[in-house]
């Protein structure tokens, strides 16, 4: 099973890449983040034609998440339950016997900000939500843009970073709460190639002088972690003309 997750900043934008890299990486399911999209304008068809189910929480001009699989999904949850949120970040459902959440965090604006109080509120809303996720579904993957860079091993330059947004210690300790449920960072359950990002700026040749981050994440549950067998992240689209400002990050398991 492969599973992986793709920031698209605007599906409008980026259907054809979408539509291409699933023909060739073939996912079993795909997450996306930043649809900028409503529910009703999807273009569920283009991905039909190519075998995929789709589950979609849009919002227009921002947010948006959406789940394409290959088989039909059940359970499917859309938004944080008992979290009031306008809006539309979560989307979550069921494939056999394996449980897949799909979440674009919040960016958080700036440390001490209106948003960055949104977002560590929205994490432990998060936090208890998984934690009643894992109690009913063992085998649990979540994927999504977290925008929170989990340890100086996934920035560029981590003393420019110290202590802003994406790095701050209690968006990290947010993150290690989660993790401690009983979740895994299934990029690092192997070696990596250093200085390997999943975002880099538009701004400032960042992709070329590859001053990015690793804010994309895949996490397997411990039931999970011992048959995940892969986890890379796909830097070929960032390259493409009019790319998203992420790649796709994937994971294999068995």
């Amino acid at each position: 099973m492969m599973v992986a997750s793709w920031n698209v900043n605007s599906i409008k934008v980026r259907l054809e890449q979408v539509l291409e890299w699933l023909d060739s990486a073939q996912p079993d399911v795909l997450g996306l983040q930043e649809l900028k999209m409503q529910t009703e304008s999807f273009p569920v068809a283009a991905f039909e034609e190519l075998g995929y189910h789709c589950a979609i929480e849009g919002q227009k001009t921002y947010n948006g998440v959406a789940l394409l699989s290959r088989h039909k999904p059940e359970e499917v949850t859309r938004g944080i339950p008992n979290f009031s949120d306008e809006q539309k970040r979560a989307i979550a459902a069921t494939y056999k016997d394996r449980r897949v959440i799909n979440l674009y965090i919040p960016n958080g604006q700036a440390v001490g900000s209106e948003k960055y109080n949104y977002k560590l509120n929205w994490l432990a809303a998060l936090t208890n939500w998984i934690e009643q996720e894992l109690a009913q579904h063992k085998n649990l993957i979540i994927m999504g843009d977290f925008n929170i860079a989990p340890d100086d091993r996934d920035v560029h330059d981590p003393n420019e970073w110290q202590g802003k947004i994406l790095c701050s210690d209690a968006e990290r300790a947010a993150l290690q709460k989660l993790l401690a449920l009983g979740l895994n960072d299934s990029f690092r359950l192997f070696d990596q190639p250093a200085k390997t990002f999943s975002w880099w700026d538009y701004r400032a040749a960042g992709f070329r002088r590859n001053r990015g981050m690793r804010i994309d994440l895949l996490l397997v549950s411990d039931a999970l972690s011992n048959t995940t067998l892969a986890s890379r992240i796909d830097t070929e689209p960032r390259g493409h003309e009019r790319p998203s400002d992420h790649a796709p990050v994937w994971a294999e398991l068995s």
